[in-house]
């Protein structure tokens, strides 16, 4: 993702969420500034359909909706913050080829968990990528800046040889 995709970032996120779960333009900019190598944008004809903003981050923490990143200086988690694909591309797998590729980018960072904040009935989702619910200290308070069910989500992002 680069600062010229924001313009249809910001679009595609006016798209899926209502008004009380879209985050401002500022926090949006400040959040590909600070991580983007893990954030990713996909594209279909018509240009930017989705995107996928994640940090390293810490297990167990929750970042408020709305608020800005603030990668840890010995992260071990992956943070899957926001993904989105426009209703235009829904259907196509971009969803999971953009999770997949995240997944693929915090284990060759080195990171050892995944994890998230579920929100708009999507558990079964994530569940098919291994996430599952957690209970993590201190993520009660990150989970309540979200409208409506929100449930934090981890999982293991390398398989250990027996």
């Amino acid at each position: 993702m680069h600062l010229a995709d924001l313009d249809a970032v910001m679009a595609v996120q006016a798209a899926c969420y209502p008004p009380s779960m879209q985050e401002p333009r500022a926090v949006v900019r400040a959040r590909l500034l600070a991580a983007a190598s893990s954030c990713a944008v996909a594209f279909d004809g018509d240009g930017v359909c989705g995107y996928l903003f994640a940090y390293p981050s810490r297990l167990g923490a929750v970042t408020d909706l709305g608020a800005p990143f603030a990668p840890p200086p010995q992260p071990d988690t992956l943070y899957l913050h926001d993904l989105s694909v426009a209703p235009r591309a829904h259907g196509r797998g971009l969803a999971r080829a953009l999770v997949e590729h995240l997944l693929a980018t915090g284990r060759a960072q080195g990171l050892r968990h995944a994890a998230l904040v579920s929100v708009q009935d999507s558990e079964r989702f994530w569940t098919g990528f291994g996430f599952r619910p957690s209970r993590a200290a201190g993520a009660d308070a990150g989970l309540a800046t979200y409208p409506g069910a929100a449930v934090y989500m981890a999982r293991a992002l390398h398989q250990l040889s027996l």
